[in-house]
Protein backbone atom coordinates (compact mmCIF):
# COMPACT_ATOMS: atom_id res chain seq x y z
CA UNK A 1 0.00 0.00 0.00
CA UNK A 2 2.86 1.91 0.70
CA UNK A 3 4.00 1.54 -2.87
CA UNK A 4 0.79 3.24 -4.52
CA UNK A 5 0.51 6.78 -5.72
CA UNK A 6 -1.93 9.09 -3.85
CA UNK A 7 -4.79 8.63 -6.45
CA UNK A 8 -4.04 4.97 -5.96
CA UNK A 9 -4.58 5.30 -2.10
CA UNK A 10 -7.58 7.71 -2.72
CA UNK A 11 -9.39 4.74 -4.91
CA UNK A 12 -8.79 2.42 -3.13
CA UNK A 13 -10.48 4.44 0.23
CA UNK A 14 -12.94 5.23 -1.69
CA UNK A 15 -13.79 1.51 -2.73
CA UNK A 16 -13.33 0.58 0.81
CA UNK A 17 -16.02 3.49 1.93
CA UNK A 18 -18.12 1.73 -1.08
CA UNK A 19 -17.98 -1.26 0.30
CA UNK A 20 -18.71 -0.48 4.01
CA UNK A 21 -22.10 0.32 2.53
CA UNK A 22 -22.70 -2.14 1.03
CA UNK A 23 -21.67 -4.35 3.42
CA UNK A 24 -23.93 -2.50 6.25
CA UNK A 25 -27.41 -2.29 3.37
CA UNK A 26 -26.73 -6.20 2.64
CA UNK A 27 -26.44 -7.38 6.04
CA UNK A 28 -29.12 -5.50 7.38
CA UNK A 29 -31.54 -5.57 4.23
CA UNK A 30 -31.21 -8.98 3.32
CA UNK A 31 -33.34 -11.20 5.28
CA UNK A 32 -36.66 -8.38 3.68
CA UNK A 33 -34.96 -8.71 0.53
CA UNK A 34 -35.43 -12.57 0.98
CA UNK A 35 -38.81 -12.58 2.39
CA UNK A 36 -40.01 -9.82 -0.81
CA UNK A 37 -38.08 -11.99 -3.69
CA UNK A 38 -39.95 -15.64 -2.28
CA UNK A 39 -43.85 -14.00 -1.56
CA UNK A 40 -43.26 -11.61 -4.91
CA UNK A 41 -42.18 -15.47 -6.76
CA UNK A 42 -45.47 -16.82 -5.03
CA UNK A 43 -47.52 -14.23 -5.90
CA UNK A 44 -46.30 -13.58 -9.73
CA UNK A 45 -48.11 -17.20 -10.06
CA UNK A 46 -51.29 -16.44 -8.01
CA UNK A 47 -54.06 -18.02 -10.24
CA UNK A 48 -51.78 -21.08 -11.08
CA UNK A 49 -51.18 -21.78 -7.68
CA UNK A 50 -55.02 -21.14 -6.11
CA UNK A 51 -56.39 -23.08 -9.47
CA UNK A 52 -54.11 -25.80 -8.56
CA UNK A 53 -54.70 -25.77 -4.31
CA UNK A 54 -58.21 -24.60 -4.86
CA UNK A 55 -59.87 -26.57 -8.09
CA UNK A 56 -62.99 -27.63 -6.19
CA UNK A 57 -63.63 -24.15 -5.23
CA UNK A 58 -62.49 -21.80 -8.66
CA UNK A 59 -64.08 -24.31 -11.36
CA UNK A 60 -67.54 -25.19 -12.31
CA UNK A 61 -69.30 -27.14 -15.15
CA UNK A 62 -69.68 -24.76 -18.17
CA UNK A 63 -72.97 -22.75 -18.57
CA UNK A 64 -75.06 -21.13 -20.71
CA UNK A 65 -76.67 -18.45 -18.50
CA UNK A 66 -75.86 -16.82 -15.04
CA UNK A 67 -78.32 -16.20 -12.46
CA UNK A 68 -78.90 -12.96 -11.00
CA UNK A 69 -76.15 -11.50 -8.81
CA UNK A 70 -78.92 -11.07 -5.70
CA UNK A 71 -79.56 -15.30 -6.11
CA UNK A 72 -75.47 -15.86 -5.67
CA UNK A 73 -75.85 -13.19 -2.86
CA UNK A 74 -78.49 -15.32 -1.00
CA UNK A 75 -77.02 -18.46 -1.17
CA UNK A 76 -73.51 -16.95 0.30
CA UNK A 77 -75.51 -16.05 3.04
CA UNK A 78 -77.14 -19.02 3.88
CA UNK A 79 -74.12 -21.07 3.95
CA UNK A 80 -72.24 -18.17 6.21
CA UNK A 81 -74.88 -14.88 7.78
CA UNK A 82 -72.98 -11.63 7.50
CA UNK A 83 -72.59 -8.84 5.61
CA UNK A 84 -71.72 -9.13 2.20
CA UNK A 85 -69.24 -6.23 1.08
CA UNK A 86 -68.35 -7.29 -2.70
CA UNK A 87 -68.77 -9.58 -5.46
CA UNK A 88 -66.29 -10.64 -8.47
CA UNK A 89 -67.89 -12.27 -11.32
CA UNK A 90 -65.66 -14.16 -13.36
CA UNK A 91 -65.27 -13.63 -17.88
CA UNK A 92 -64.83 -17.68 -17.58
CA UNK A 93 -68.16 -19.40 -18.09
CA UNK A 94 -65.85 -21.71 -16.51
CA UNK A 95 -65.38 -20.66 -13.21
CA UNK A 96 -67.36 -19.81 -10.12
CA UNK A 97 -67.94 -15.91 -8.99
CA UNK A 98 -66.44 -15.06 -5.49
CA UNK A 99 -68.58 -13.31 -2.87
CA UNK A 100 -66.84 -11.80 -0.06
CA UNK A 101 -68.60 -11.96 3.28
CA UNK A 102 -67.94 -10.25 6.49
CA UNK A 103 -69.34 -13.08 9.40
CA UNK A 104 -71.02 -12.17 12.67
CA UNK A 105 -68.68 -14.18 14.35
CA UNK A 106 -64.62 -14.75 12.42
CA UNK A 107 -62.33 -13.52 9.63
CA UNK A 108 -63.99 -12.33 6.59
CA UNK A 109 -64.55 -15.20 3.73
CA UNK A 110 -64.11 -15.30 0.20
CA UNK A 111 -67.19 -17.94 -0.58
CA UNK A 112 -67.28 -19.46 -4.06
CA UNK A 113 -70.65 -19.48 -5.55
CA UNK A 114 -71.43 -21.33 -9.21
CA UNK A 115 -72.88 -18.52 -11.20
CA UNK A 116 -75.20 -21.09 -13.13
CA UNK A 117 -76.81 -23.33 -10.08
CA UNK A 118 -76.00 -20.46 -6.99
CA UNK A 119 -74.63 -23.82 -5.16
CA UNK A 120 -71.45 -22.99 -3.03
CA UNK A 121 -68.52 -24.62 -3.85
CA UNK A 122 -66.60 -23.81 -0.34
CA UNK A 123 -64.97 -21.13 1.38
CA UNK A 124 -61.74 -19.32 3.01
CA UNK A 125 -59.86 -16.83 4.66
CA UNK A 126 -57.98 -15.80 2.30
CA UNK A 127 -54.77 -14.64 4.40
CA UNK A 128 -54.63 -18.36 5.39
CA UNK A 129 -53.72 -19.61 1.87
CA UNK A 130 -50.67 -19.71 0.41
CA UNK A 131 -51.11 -17.12 -2.40
CA UNK A 132 -53.10 -14.70 0.67
CA UNK A 133 -50.25 -15.46 2.74
CA UNK A 134 -47.16 -14.31 0.64
CA UNK A 135 -49.53 -10.95 -0.72
CA UNK A 136 -49.80 -9.67 2.82
CA UNK A 137 -45.97 -10.56 3.48
CA UNK A 138 -44.93 -8.97 -0.14
CA UNK A 139 -46.88 -5.77 0.79
CA UNK A 140 -46.59 -5.30 5.00
CA UNK A 141 -45.15 -8.56 6.14
CA UNK A 142 -48.22 -9.25 8.39
CA UNK A 143 -47.89 -6.13 10.21
CA UNK A 144 -49.72 -3.18 9.33
CA UNK A 145 -48.57 0.28 8.84
CA UNK A 146 -45.58 -0.29 10.74
CA UNK A 147 -44.72 -3.46 8.02
CA UNK A 148 -45.73 -1.19 4.99
CA UNK A 149 -42.86 1.21 6.00
CA UNK A 150 -40.51 -1.30 7.02
CA UNK A 151 -41.29 -2.84 3.50
CA UNK A 152 -40.73 0.61 1.85
CA UNK A 153 -37.37 1.34 3.57
CA UNK A 154 -36.00 -2.32 2.79
CA UNK A 155 -36.61 -1.24 -1.21
CA UNK A 156 -34.95 1.86 -0.83
CA UNK A 157 -32.00 0.72 0.74
CA UNK A 158 -31.83 -1.89 -2.30
CA UNK A 159 -31.63 1.11 -4.41
CA UNK A 160 -28.45 1.73 -2.50
CA UNK A 161 -27.29 -2.31 -2.46
CA UNK A 162 -27.67 -2.18 -6.43
CA UNK A 163 -25.55 1.63 -6.85
CA UNK A 164 -22.96 0.46 -4.55
CA UNK A 165 -22.75 -3.26 -5.22
CA UNK A 166 -22.41 -1.65 -9.49
CA UNK A 167 -19.78 0.70 -8.44
CA UNK A 168 -17.84 -2.23 -6.57
CA UNK A 169 -18.15 -4.81 -9.79
CA UNK A 170 -17.29 -2.35 -12.16
CA UNK A 171 -14.20 -4.01 -14.45
CA UNK A 172 -11.37 -1.74 -13.28
CA UNK A 173 -8.08 -4.39 -13.95
CA UNK A 174 -9.71 -7.26 -15.39
CA UNK A 175 -12.02 -7.89 -18.92
CA UNK A 176 -15.71 -8.04 -19.13
CA UNK A 177 -15.94 -12.13 -19.46
CA UNK A 178 -15.05 -11.96 -15.66
CA UNK A 179 -17.01 -9.64 -14.72
CA UNK A 180 -19.96 -11.32 -16.38
CA UNK A 181 -19.34 -14.91 -15.62
CA UNK A 182 -18.45 -16.66 -12.46
CA UNK A 183 -15.23 -19.41 -12.88
CA UNK A 184 -17.03 -22.08 -12.52
CA UNK A 185 -14.01 -23.61 -11.78
CA UNK A 186 -13.29 -22.09 -8.69
CA UNK A 187 -13.99 -23.26 -5.10
CA UNK A 188 -14.83 -20.86 -1.97
CA UNK A 189 -15.04 -17.73 -1.64
CA UNK A 190 -13.74 -16.92 -5.13
CA UNK A 191 -16.45 -18.86 -6.85
CA UNK A 192 -19.06 -16.88 -4.43
CA UNK A 193 -18.08 -13.52 -5.19
CA UNK A 194 -18.03 -14.34 -8.65
CA UNK A 195 -21.54 -15.71 -9.03
CA UNK A 196 -22.46 -12.83 -6.40
CA UNK A 197 -21.11 -9.87 -8.60
CA UNK A 198 -22.22 -11.33 -12.02
CA UNK A 199 -25.35 -12.67 -10.89
CA UNK A 200 -25.63 -8.93 -9.90
CA UNK A 201 -24.60 -7.00 -12.66
CA UNK A 202 -26.98 -8.96 -14.86
CA UNK A 203 -30.28 -8.70 -12.78
CA UNK A 204 -29.69 -4.82 -11.43
CA UNK A 205 -31.78 -3.77 -14.25
CA UNK A 206 -34.76 -6.12 -13.56
CA UNK A 207 -34.28 -5.45 -9.72
CA UNK A 208 -34.64 -1.13 -10.11
CA UNK A 209 -37.65 -1.55 -12.71
CA UNK A 210 -39.27 -4.02 -9.79
CA UNK A 211 -38.23 -1.59 -7.25
CA UNK A 212 -39.42 1.59 -9.09
CA UNK A 213 -42.94 -0.14 -10.16
CA UNK A 214 -43.28 -1.54 -6.51
CA UNK A 215 -42.59 1.92 -4.67
CA UNK A 216 -46.50 3.54 -5.94
CA UNK A 217 -48.38 1.38 -3.57
CA UNK A 218 -45.46 2.16 -0.45
CA UNK A 219 -47.47 4.27 2.18
CA UNK A 220 -45.05 7.32 2.62
CA UNK A 221 -43.36 6.99 -1.04
CA UNK A 222 -46.73 6.00 -2.82
CA UNK A 223 -48.77 8.97 -1.20
CA UNK A 224 -46.12 11.49 -2.33
CA UNK A 225 -46.52 10.70 -5.87
CA UNK A 226 -49.72 10.29 -5.84
CA UNK A 227 -50.28 13.95 -4.39
CA UNK A 228 -47.62 15.39 -6.57
CA UNK A 229 -48.65 13.85 -10.28
CA UNK A 230 -52.23 15.35 -8.79
CA UNK A 231 -50.96 18.52 -7.88
CA UNK A 232 -49.07 18.52 -11.42
CA UNK A 233 -52.25 17.43 -13.30
CA UNK A 234 -50.51 14.50 -14.21
CA UNK A 235 -52.45 11.69 -12.44
CA UNK A 236 -56.09 11.32 -11.36
CA UNK A 237 -57.75 14.62 -13.66
CA UNK A 238 -59.14 17.29 -11.66
CA UNK A 239 -62.56 17.53 -14.32
CA UNK A 240 -63.35 13.81 -12.83
CA UNK A 241 -62.80 13.90 -9.02
CA UNK A 242 -66.57 15.53 -8.51
CA UNK A 243 -69.01 13.23 -10.35
CA UNK A 244 -71.82 13.30 -7.49
CA UNK A 245 -72.27 14.90 -4.05
CA UNK A 246 -69.50 13.87 -1.53
CA UNK A 247 -70.18 11.47 0.83
CA UNK A 248 -70.97 11.93 4.56
CA UNK A 249 -67.29 12.11 6.08
CA UNK A 250 -65.39 14.55 3.67
CA UNK A 251 -62.18 12.11 3.79
CA UNK A 252 -64.01 9.23 2.38
CA UNK A 253 -61.98 8.01 -0.35
CA UNK A 254 -62.82 5.16 -2.43
CA UNK A 255 -59.64 3.29 -1.08
CA UNK A 256 -60.85 3.66 2.51
CA UNK A 257 -64.45 2.39 1.21
CA UNK A 258 -64.03 -0.38 -0.77
CA UNK A 259 -60.13 -1.50 -0.60
CA UNK A 260 -58.63 -2.50 -3.49
CA UNK A 261 -59.07 0.14 -5.91
CA UNK A 262 -57.13 1.21 -8.83
CA UNK A 263 -53.63 2.48 -7.65
CA UNK A 264 -54.58 6.19 -9.50
CA UNK A 265 -58.09 5.64 -7.77
CA UNK A 266 -56.71 5.26 -4.36
CA UNK A 267 -57.13 9.04 -3.04
CA UNK A 268 -60.28 9.97 -5.50
CA UNK A 269 -63.04 11.39 -3.31
CA UNK A 270 -66.08 8.77 -3.00
CA UNK A 271 -69.05 9.83 -4.80
CA UNK A 272 -72.27 9.78 -2.40
CA UNK A 273 -76.37 8.70 -3.04
CA UNK A 274 -78.97 10.75 -2.07
CA UNK A 275 -80.68 8.98 0.91
CA UNK A 276 -84.11 11.06 0.90
CA UNK A 277 -85.82 13.17 -1.80
CA UNK A 278 -88.24 16.02 -1.44
CA UNK A 279 -91.92 15.31 -2.22
CA UNK A 280 -94.43 17.48 -3.79
CA UNK A 281 -95.64 18.52 -0.40
CA UNK A 282 -92.15 19.72 0.48
CA UNK A 283 -91.78 16.70 3.12
CA UNK A 284 -88.40 13.90 2.50
CA UNK A 285 -89.38 10.55 1.90
CA UNK A 286 -86.79 8.32 2.50
CA UNK A 287 -85.48 6.43 -0.65
CA UNK A 288 -85.33 2.13 -0.97
CA UNK A 289 -82.21 0.66 -2.30
CA UNK A 290 -83.19 -0.07 -5.78
CA UNK A 291 -81.45 -3.50 -5.36
CA UNK A 292 -77.79 -5.27 -7.37
CA UNK A 293 -80.30 -6.73 -9.89
CA UNK A 294 -81.30 -3.67 -11.09
CA UNK A 295 -77.63 -2.17 -10.62
CA UNK A 296 -76.19 -4.88 -12.92
CA UNK A 297 -78.87 -3.49 -15.37
CA UNK A 298 -77.17 0.00 -15.52
CA UNK A 299 -74.04 -1.50 -15.48
CA UNK A 300 -74.59 -3.62 -18.66
CA UNK A 301 -75.74 -0.59 -20.00
CA UNK A 302 -72.55 1.20 -19.50
CA UNK A 303 -71.04 -1.53 -21.51
CA UNK A 304 -70.28 -4.48 -18.43
CA UNK A 305 -71.70 -7.40 -18.46
CA UNK A 306 -69.15 -9.81 -16.37
CA UNK A 307 -65.61 -9.68 -15.34
CA UNK A 308 -65.90 -7.23 -13.11
CA UNK A 309 -65.66 -6.05 -8.51
CA UNK A 310 -69.21 -4.99 -7.21
CA UNK A 311 -68.86 -3.51 -3.84
CA UNK A 312 -71.71 -2.91 -1.90
CA UNK A 313 -72.88 -0.03 -0.37
CA UNK A 314 -71.58 -0.25 3.44
CA UNK A 315 -73.41 3.23 4.57
CA UNK A 316 -76.42 4.79 3.69
CA UNK A 317 -74.88 6.99 1.50
CA UNK A 318 -72.52 4.74 0.20
CA UNK A 319 -72.66 3.65 -3.25
CA UNK A 320 -72.51 0.51 -5.49
CA UNK A 321 -69.37 0.54 -7.41
CA UNK A 322 -67.94 -1.58 -9.94
CA UNK A 323 -64.34 -2.19 -10.88
CA UNK A 324 -62.76 -3.65 -14.35
CA UNK A 325 -59.63 -3.93 -13.71
CA UNK A 326 -57.93 -6.24 -16.33
CA UNK A 327 -54.30 -7.52 -16.69
CA UNK A 328 -53.77 -4.66 -19.46
CA UNK A 329 -54.88 -1.64 -17.57
CA UNK A 330 -55.66 -0.10 -20.80
CA UNK A 331 -59.18 -1.36 -19.82
CA UNK A 332 -59.77 -0.08 -16.24
CA UNK A 333 -62.75 1.27 -15.47
CA UNK A 334 -64.36 2.44 -12.65
CA UNK A 335 -68.25 3.08 -12.21
CA UNK A 336 -70.31 4.28 -9.54
CA UNK A 337 -73.82 4.11 -8.73
CA UNK A 338 -76.45 5.62 -6.96
CA UNK A 339 -77.60 3.06 -4.83
CA UNK A 340 -81.34 4.67 -4.37
CA UNK A 341 -81.89 6.19 -7.80
CA UNK A 342 -79.55 4.02 -10.20
CA UNK A 343 -78.03 7.41 -11.25
CA UNK A 344 -74.46 6.75 -12.50
CA UNK A 345 -72.45 9.59 -10.07
CA UNK A 346 -68.80 8.58 -11.12
CA UNK A 347 -67.34 7.05 -14.43
CA UNK A 348 -63.84 6.99 -14.79
CA UNK A 349 -61.36 4.98 -17.10
CA UNK A 350 -58.08 4.92 -17.91
CA UNK A 351 -58.29 6.99 -20.85
CA UNK A 352 -58.81 9.82 -18.11
CA UNK A 353 -55.90 9.60 -16.00
CA UNK A 354 -52.98 11.65 -16.36
CA UNK A 355 -49.66 10.06 -18.54
CA UNK A 356 -48.25 9.76 -15.41
CA UNK A 357 -50.77 7.88 -13.52
CA UNK A 358 -51.26 5.83 -16.75
CA UNK A 359 -46.96 4.69 -16.67
CA UNK A 360 -47.85 3.97 -12.50
CA UNK A 361 -50.68 1.73 -13.57
CA UNK A 362 -49.01 0.23 -16.54
CA UNK A 363 -45.51 -0.56 -14.59
CA UNK A 364 -47.81 -2.24 -11.97
CA UNK A 365 -49.54 -4.45 -14.51
CA UNK A 366 -45.96 -5.39 -15.26
CA UNK A 367 -44.31 -5.89 -11.53
CA UNK A 368 -47.01 -8.63 -10.95
CA UNK A 369 -46.23 -10.11 -14.49
CA UNK A 370 -50.15 -9.59 -16.14
CA UNK A 371 -49.56 -7.91 -19.21
CA UNK A 372 -48.08 -10.16 -21.74
CA UNK A 373 -48.83 -13.47 -20.21
CA UNK A 374 -46.31 -15.93 -19.18
CA UNK A 375 -43.72 -13.88 -20.78
CA UNK A 376 -44.16 -11.10 -18.27
CA UNK A 377 -44.12 -13.58 -15.05
CA UNK A 378 -41.18 -15.45 -16.35
CA UNK A 379 -39.28 -11.91 -16.99
CA UNK A 380 -39.97 -10.89 -13.71
CA UNK A 381 -39.59 -14.50 -11.54
CA UNK A 382 -35.57 -14.30 -13.11
CA UNK A 383 -34.96 -11.16 -10.74
CA UNK A 384 -36.98 -12.46 -7.77
CA UNK A 385 -34.49 -15.71 -8.12
CA UNK A 386 -31.33 -13.14 -8.96
CA UNK A 387 -32.56 -11.55 -5.32
CA UNK A 388 -32.13 -15.18 -3.19
CA UNK A 389 -28.93 -16.15 -4.99
CA UNK A 390 -27.40 -12.42 -4.18
CA UNK A 391 -28.68 -12.67 -0.54
CA UNK A 392 -27.75 -16.24 0.33
CA UNK A 393 -24.52 -15.87 -1.34
CA UNK A 394 -23.40 -12.31 -0.02
CA UNK A 395 -24.12 -13.38 3.72
CA UNK A 396 -22.41 -16.86 2.67
CA UNK A 397 -19.19 -14.49 2.29
CA UNK A 398 -19.81 -12.69 4.83
CA UNK A 399 -19.90 -15.79 7.64
CA UNK A 400 -16.89 -17.21 5.88
CA UNK A 401 -14.63 -14.29 6.33
CA UNK A 402 -15.65 -12.18 9.76
CA UNK A 403 -13.28 -12.20 12.55
CA UNK A 404 -14.54 -14.41 15.39
CA UNK A 405 -16.64 -12.41 17.49
CA UNK A 406 -16.73 -9.37 15.53
CA UNK A 407 -18.79 -7.97 12.39
CA UNK A 408 -16.14 -7.98 9.86
CA UNK A 409 -17.27 -4.46 8.25
CA UNK A 410 -14.89 -2.71 5.95
CA UNK A 411 -13.06 0.21 7.30
CA UNK A 412 -15.15 3.59 7.95
CA UNK A 413 -14.95 6.65 5.45
CA UNK A 414 -12.79 9.49 6.18
CA UNK A 415 -14.29 12.94 7.81
CA UNK A 416 -14.49 14.38 4.20
CA UNK A 417 -16.14 11.03 2.82
CA UNK A 418 -18.82 11.06 5.69
CA UNK A 419 -19.60 14.78 4.34
CA UNK A 420 -20.17 13.19 0.70
CA UNK A 421 -22.09 10.58 2.15
CA UNK A 422 -24.29 13.02 3.88
CA UNK A 423 -25.30 15.01 1.03
CA UNK A 424 -25.68 12.03 -1.14
CA UNK A 425 -27.95 11.11 1.83
CA UNK A 426 -29.83 14.47 1.92
CA UNK A 427 -29.99 13.92 -2.20
CA UNK A 428 -31.89 10.90 -2.20
CA UNK A 429 -34.00 12.43 0.87
CA UNK A 430 -35.74 14.39 -1.75
CA UNK A 431 -36.76 11.59 -4.07
CA UNK A 432 -36.81 8.74 -1.07
CA UNK A 433 -37.68 10.18 2.01
CA UNK A 434 -37.28 7.14 4.23
CA UNK A 435 -33.74 6.26 2.36
CA UNK A 436 -32.31 9.44 3.22
CA UNK A 437 -33.52 10.06 7.11
CA UNK A 438 -32.59 6.30 7.32
CA UNK A 439 -28.50 7.15 5.77
CA UNK A 440 -28.33 10.17 8.08
CA UNK A 441 -29.18 8.22 11.02
CA UNK A 442 -26.63 5.50 9.70
CA UNK A 443 -24.21 8.11 9.57
CA UNK A 444 -24.66 9.94 12.67
CA UNK A 445 -24.71 6.44 14.56
CA UNK A 446 -21.51 5.39 12.68
CA UNK A 447 -19.66 9.14 12.96
CA UNK A 448 -20.78 9.65 16.65
CA UNK A 449 -22.12 6.47 18.60
CA UNK A 450 -19.36 3.52 17.16
CA UNK A 451 -16.11 5.56 16.60
CA UNK A 452 -16.65 6.62 20.06
CA UNK A 453 -16.90 3.42 21.81
CA UNK A 454 -13.70 1.68 21.81
CA UNK A 455 -15.40 -2.04 22.37
CA UNK A 456 -18.40 -1.30 20.27
CA UNK A 457 -15.91 0.27 17.25
CA UNK A 458 -13.83 -2.99 17.56
CA UNK A 459 -16.42 -5.56 17.52
CA UNK A 460 -17.18 -3.78 14.24
CA UNK A 461 -14.45 -4.17 12.68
Amino acid sequence: MSGANPHQRLGRASYRAVWRWHFYAGLFVAPLLLILAITGAIYLFNDEIEDAVHASLRFAPQREADLPMSRLIDAAQRAHPGAVTRIDLPSDPRRTAQVFVTPVQGEPLRMFVDPGTARVHGAFVYTRTLVGFADTMHGSLMLGRVGDAIVELAACWALLLIATGLYLWWPRERGWRHALWPDWRARGRVFWRGLHSSVGAWVAALIVFLILTGLPWAGVWGDLLRAGTQQLGIGYPAEHRHHGPAATKPTTTVAEAIGETPWTLRDAPMPASIHAHHAHDGASAIRSDIGIDAVARVLAVQGLRGDYRLSLPQSDDGVYTAVVYPNRPQGQYTVHIDRYSGAVVGRTGFADYGWAAQAVELGVQLHMGNYFGRANQIVMLLPCIGIVVLSISGVWMWWRRRPRGRLGAPSGPSPTQLRTIAIIALACGVLFPLLGASLLLVVAIDRWVIARIPRLAAAMR
